[in-house]
């Protein structure tokens, strides 16, 4: 199910750097290959995309589609609801439950989530 609030969709940063890393490997290049590339003045940009701290700028988003061969829309995944299940279930597992009660009150601006069973708040 996609995540959309008032009809705006979000991205999901680790999946879309994650997405990044695989196709850009896939196409044989590496991080330095693209560092040169996208004449970036060192590769820290790069890792950060991969590890969804930051998204690519346009530019160089669009950049990265001509030499991966995919359309900008490609590069980038969409957030889902089940990524904020996910995000509950790994604050649940770390017993975190001061931030899990903050979590709560923010939850109708993801959507829709199953309550959790058998946990007091």
């Amino acid at each position: 199910m996609k995540k959309e609030t008032n009809g705006y969709r979000n991205i999901d940063l680790k999946r879309t750097g994650a997405n990044l890393r695989q196709l850009i490997a896939e196409k044989g290049y590496d991080v330095r290959s693209i560092q040169e590339l996208l004449h970036l003045s060192c590769p820290q940009p790069i890792y950060r995309w991969f590890k969804g701290q930051v998204l690519p700028s346009v530019d160089h988003l669009f950049m990265l589609s001509i030499l991966l061969g995919v359309h900008m829309e490609e590069l980038l995944i969409e957030e889902t609801v089940e990524a904020g299940q996910e995000l509950i279930t790994e604050v649940e597992t770390r017993q975190d439950h001061n931030f899990l009660k903050r979590l709560r009150l923010l939850l109708p601006f993801f959507g829709t989530i199953s309550p959790m069973k058998n946990k007091q708040i």
